[in-house]
């Protein structure tokens, strides 16, 4: 099982630097103390191409004069910390320049490459080139002279490279080299390559070791990588440009995976890897380790260590403030399992956008309306959601589509948006409507037959609309057109044309379970956040779900809201976030005050009534009142995180 107190270590050390000369093993030892540390991850080899020991399979730092790794390695072990060990596996700087012919190549032209080449930064290595032995001859030496228990590559992903070596290969397996999807085929057999030799170097000699191949991003529906790995750890920094929402996201859809153990990989720095002196605020690092376990991960946090090897007492003293928390919620978090009860089939995993918009414009509305929720690909088994969602992107399989009207027989809701449900030109669902193709008029308007914040009106929609024809569904609301589409001959004020009234025509229908949106309503939230986009989702999930979701909770939009259930314990969890963000700078978002919410009412529906609420960790006691279907209860304060366990 993996520890839910990680820290990644990062230690890319130019050769021009002293490297370890202020080691000590009793500070180390104490900063993993201060910080609550459970497991870290140490380095044997960096970016940079240096290793952090004695190596005959390559060049320790020529600044070092000991064996860091081994002293770090025995510092942990003498306290029970776990240490995976670090492995660069797809930079290598000083074999980029050693060996020319193991490079990336970005086009057949070296020309084309030049650029890259010249930059001040870590520079790629092929895997299907002689650098991949000498990878795998440096692993299987950090096994044999350590048997650690993990082994942490990075940062490696199927890449399509115009070396000679890869170019020569493609023709042999009579793949074209001018044919795009064929290079795309390579690359991919060219990382089977990578990770089956490196986990056999791994698997020589130890059956247990932990294995991960660092990306910096999980595939939705890359089942061939993801089963490379023994474990997911989701990298996302939020103010490192990901975002305070990236991170329910990955977590949505990789605990959707069977008997995969994940962390989520947040940084101590203010911004990203890499930042010597960057310090988030405390209050940061405890809401961001407290979204981790809210979302069914362990937690992992960021730091680099001084090239001089001592530890950075203020950062474990920042990192203490998080984990100390965590540590005391530790017996409500192991074997516990999120409940959701809408899925959502990622745009991602049809499409292999990574990023995918409407998979990001969907799980802002989830997140923003406190639902619970889950993201899948086609493998997924949906008997257990009651809703689910399909949005905006065409690409459903034969066998889904089974899969779905299967649910729909079995009383499962389904909202689906834009080309969806589209197959030749007709819907593939029944819709009680008849599909008329794509909009030409952009942008259009929306009319609601709902009440809605802002009243009887008409709504701008910048996204692709579609016309329908309805043969046997309710309208629950109308698209107009503007007058006309902006051109130099056409074109009115500063922006597009207003509404055109007698335009009016269907656009947001149901029939029975199945809603339809004739606009691509979560690709136009990621990237407008119109409100009346999430207006209109929010009525039919009303209207689909009416009283059948697992949590009501009065918290505002900004606010997490998560349910965990430990089967052996007899008990579910609600866990409550919330932190006020605040954008500095040009592009990062931050917290630092914290805005506690008060008397916060709840309610989770049950099979059973309850033998006792409590607030966790501090085991205190709420009354709560149970109706037959839901208890009820008030959560007097949160503050950053709280959770209330509910025991039967």
């Amino acid at each position: 099982m993996l520890r839910k107190r990680q820290v990644h270590l990062d230690f890319h050390t130019s050769g021009l630097l002293p490297v370890g000369d202020q080691f000590s093993k009793e500070q180390f030892q104490a900063a993993l103390k201060k910080g609550h540390v459970d497991s870290i991850t140490v380095f044997s080899k960096c970016h940079h191409g240096w290793s952090y020991h004695p190596t005959k399979a390559n060049e320790m730092h020529p600044k070092l004069s000991f064996d860091l790794l081994g002293a770090q390695l025995e510092a942990c072990k003498e306290i029970n910390v776990k240490a995976p060990v670090y492995i660069s596996a797809g930079f290598d700087e000083k074999d980029y320049d050693i060996h020319p012919e193991w490079r990336w190549m970005c086009s057949e032209d070296e020309e084309d490459c030049r650029e890259y080449h010249e930059e001040a930064h870590f520079h790629l290595l092929c895997f299907n080139t002689g650098y991949l032995d000498k990878l795998c001859s440096q692993i299987e030496e950090v096994m044999e002279m350590y048997d650690p228990c993990g082994i942490f590559l990075d940062i490696i992903s199927p890449k399509v490279c115009f070396c000679k070596a890869c170019l020569s290969d493609m023709k042999k397996l009579g793949l074209d080299t001018k044919n795009s999807e064929d290079m795309e085929k390579f690359a991919m057999i060219t990382f089977n390559k990578y990770a089956d030799a490196v986990n056999a170097s791994v698997r020589k000699y130890s059956d247990t070791a932990t294995i991960f191949h660092n990306s910096g991003h999980i595939f939705k529906g890359n089942h061939a990588f993801i089963g490379k790995n023994t474990h997911l750890e989701l990298e996302s920094l939020p103010t490192g440009g990901w975002g305070y929402d990236h991170f329910p996201l990955s977590a949505a859809y990789v605990r959707t995976l069977r008997n995969t153990e994940f962390l989520g990989m947040t940084g101590k720095f203010h911004q990203s890897w890499g930042e010597f002196g960057g310090f988030k605020h405390p209050n940061a690092l405890i809401y961001e380790t407290s979204l981790s376990v809210a979302n069914g991960a362990g937690c992992s946090i960021g730091d680099q260590m001084h090239s001089l090897g001592e530890m950075n007492m203020s950062t474990y003293s920042l990192i203490g403030k998080a984990y100390s928390l965590i540590e005391e919620k530790e017996p409500w978090l192991i074997n516990a399992v999120n409940k959701a009860d809408i899925a959502v089939l990622s745009e991602e995993a049809l499409t292999g956008d990574r990023d995918a918009k409407a998979d990001i414009g969907a799980n802002r509305m989830l997140l923003e309306g406190n639902f619970l929720y889950n993201f899948i690909d086609e493998t997924a088994d949906i008997s257990g959601y009651k809703l689910l969602i399909l949005p905006d992107a065409p690409g459903l399989s034969d066998e889904m589509l089974g899969k779905i009207n299967t649910f729909i027989e079995n009383g499962g809701k389904v909202i689906a948006s834009g080309e969806s449900i589209v197959r030749d030109g007709k819907f593939i669902l029944d819709t009680g409507a008849e599909f008329n193709g794509e909009n030409e008029f952009s942008p259009t308007y929306f009319i609601p037959a709902f009440p809605t914040v802002n009243g009887d009106t008409a709504y701008i929609m910048r996204c692709k609309s579609y016309k329908i024809t309805p043969t046997g569904c309710e309208t629950l609301a109308f698209r107009q057109e503007p007058y006309f589409n902006r051109t130099r001959e056409h074109f009115c004020s500063h922006m597009h044309a207003p509404n055109k009234p007698e335009s009016s025509s269907p656009a947001v229908t149901v029939n029975g379970n199945i809603a339809y949106v004739g606009w691509d309503i979560f690709t136009a939230y990621a990237r407008h956040g119109h409100l009346c986009f999430k207006e209109i989702f929010n009525y039919l999930m009303e209207r689909l779900m009416k009283d059948e979701v697992s949590v009501k909770a009065e918290i505002p939009d900004k606010a997490v809201v998560t349910l965990t259930e430990q089967k052996e314990e007899n008990r579910s969890i609600l866990h409550l976030l919330f932190a006020h963000t605040t954008l500095r700078g040009e592009r990062t978002e931050v917290i630092e005050d914290t805005v506690p919410l008060y008397n916060v009412k709840c309610s989770v529906k049950c099979s059973k009534a309850p033998s006792r609420v409590y607030l966790a960790p501090s085991v205190s006691d709420i009354s709560f009142e149970y109706d037959g279907t839901d208890v009820h209860f008030t959560v007097p304060r949160v503050n950053i995180h709280q959770m209330a366990v509910i025991e039967y």
